[in-house]
């Protein structure tokens, strides 16, 4: 279906989606995201009306195309300008710019990050509306996205978030950190772990300092993060103990 889809003009692609049967719909949606031909983007742009269509096939549209495993640009483009300056309901908000993070994050993988304005307008997208975002829930998720992009020069952002704020916002913030390969765990990145584990500027919740000790556990760590680990899971509760020295034994494995 998806390669016929390919070959498909977009008048087609469209009449396709505007008589499929209600419970088909979402399904060509998604076969119409994985052709990612211009003209079955095309289709889809003119066809997803985010003031009519139900969530829930906005939510299956975005899903599609965060998970779509080589996207283009073009497809990127098309979810940008679905939720550009539209009214959208928060659900179907937090699932387009998660997949903004992932489509960034997959085009910057093929090499193209610089190369198309598109992948420069959805950072840009991610990192001012962290910037300009007031509702904790908000930020926490911007800071998801950040993750799913794993763009190495966002690594301080997410730094400072995840020392200085409340629970919520540290979690994603550690959680985004979590996402990224070993070689972009730098010494600096391991110094605020170690700070954030040991607790050493403000105690943080027990979520965040476990996740602080698995990057350090999980990027090449030191003798001297084995060591200090070990120490401090005499005095954690047995449960948190446990996974931890699970964890060193799986790192010294």
């Amino acid at each position: 279906f998806i390669q016929m889809l390919r070959s498909t003009k977009k008048r087609d692609v469209l009449q396709l989606l505007r008589r499929a049967p209600e419970e088909m719909l979402p399904f060509v949606v998604e076969a119409a995201v994985a052709a990612q031909s211009a003209a079955s983007l095309a289709a889809l742009s003119d066809f997803l009306d985010v003031s009519k269509e139900p969530k829930s096939l906005l939510e299956k549209f975005l899903y599609a195309a965060a998970f779509s495993p080589r996207p283009s640009g073009e497809l990127l483009h098309l979810v940008l300008d679905k939720l550009d300056g539209k009214q959208l309901s928060p659900e179907v908000w937090e699932t387009g710019i998660l997949a903004v993070g992932s489509l960034v994050g997959k085009l910057c993988q093929q090499k193209l990050c610089g190369l198309q304005q598109e992948v420069e307008r959805g950072v840009e997208t991610i990192l001012g509306g962290l910037r300009g975002a007031r509702e904790e829930s908000e930020v926490v998720i911007y800071l998801l996205a950040l993750g799913n992009a794993a763009l190495p020069e966002t690594i301080p952002i997410l730094l400072d978030h995840a020392e200085e704020g409340p629970v919520a916002i540290t979690t994603a913030a550690i959680s985004a950190l979590q996402r990224f390969p070993a070689q972009h765990i730098t010494s600096k990145v391991k110094r605020a772990m170690r700070r954030i584990f040991h607790e050493k500027r403000k105690s943080y919740d027990k979520t965040c300092r476990l996740a602080a000790a698995e990057i350090l556990l999980e990027s090449q760590p030191l003798p001297m993060d084995l060591i200090n680990i070990l120490l401090a899971t005499n005095e954690l509760e047995a449960e948190m103990a446990t996974f931890l020295l699970l964890k060193v034994q799986s790192s010294l494995h």
